[in-house]
């Protein structure tokens, strides 16, 4: 039998483009970026209390691409050329480290930890046509790897909750791959296709998996929210209100409430002519989510360990 579930708007943040959220399980908050924010004069890292509604924002000078919390305090963000920490209290970051893809036109993207405490991030070309970028490993010694290369839009990178298998989608490949991992080395092997987005309405962008080793992916362009089975099947697909959602995340005390980010952006740089043209956004675009009641538990996010 069919369980009723809610989708409701909790926050009309209206991000220019709301991604990567996360899930503070010790404070019961969650946080996620607001990516080009700041192009357009908007702030750019959020965090929403559900207790009590209270909501935080702070500016930045840059594009960011993903928020990890650190163990000891603070964040790590993957911004536009670089891993840098951020302070809570000062709003201040400081470079870790910088990469090299192209800075004409790549910035860093979606990023998630693993849970020995590594971030990853990966690059996407702001244009979304060329395969330019990178896949980045930021170790709690603030050294960083690159183990991976010819990615046009990174997004979706998670583990399964065994952490044997890494997911990860390049978007406009129309793929979702998974590689085996070794968490103990942090290393990636045998990549192939998890599933195909090609004869979908909608590109695969932010996702998480749940306790069961179910894939959650946020389309965006559709505003399909899918479940795959860890054989890459779809188990079930949820509409949004919304077309450009962008990312998911299970949160709340007992980790089954789930948050799903949207993107109010309506001019976009891409080469392609995938996005449909609008003068205005769609009503809700870049507001936070939350579905309830459907019974499935997510597993805890990881913080950084450096």
């Amino acid at each position: 039998m069919a369980r009723h579930f809610t989708i409701e708007c909790v926050l009309d943040c209206e991000n220019h483009l709301g991604e990567g959220p996360v899930w503070d399980h010790g404070s019961g908050t969650l946080y996620w970026v607001d990516s080009t924010g700041s192009r357009v004069g908007k702030d750019a890292i959020w965090r929403f209390d559900p207790e009590n509604g209270d909501v935080r924002s702070w500016p930045l000078e840059q594009d960011v691409g993903a928020i990890a919390l650190r163990k000891n305090g603070g964040a790590v963000l993957a911004l536009s050329d670089g891993f840098y920490t951020f302070d809570f209290d000062t709003g201040r970051t400081e470079l870790i480290a910088q990469v090299n893809d192209d800075p004409s036109r790549a910035r860093l993207n979606d990023g998630k930890c693993d849970r020995a405490g590594r971030f990853f991030a990966g690059g996407m070309d702001d244009q979304e046509e060329l395969g330019i970028c990178g896949l980045w490993r930021l170790d709690p010694d603030m050294t960083l790897s690159k183990i991976e290369s010819g990615i046009i839009c990174s997004n979706g990178p998670c583990w399964s909750p065994d952490d044997k298998t890494f997911y990860f989608a390049d978007t406009f490949k129309n793929e979702i791959w998974a590689y085996d991992y070794d968490l103990g080395a942090g290393s990636l092997a045998n990549r192939r296709v998890f599933a195909s987005t090609a004869d979908d309405s909608g590109f695969a962008d932010g996702s998480t998996v749940d306790e069961e080793g179910c894939l959650w992916n946020a389309q965006v362009i559709s505003g399909d929210l899918i479940r795959y089975a860890p054989d890459g099947s779809i188990e079930r697909k949820i509409t949004m209100p919304v077309r450009n959602i962008t990312s998911v995340m299970f949160g709340g005390p007992d980790l089954m409430d789930i948050y799903v980010t949207s993107m109010a952006r309506v001019s976009h740089p891409a080469a392609h002519d995938n996005f449909e043209k609008q003068t205005k956004p769609q009503f809700a675009a870049g507001a936070l989510f939350r579905i309830r009641g459907l019974g499935i538990r997510g597993v805890p996010e990881p913080r950084f360990a450096g």
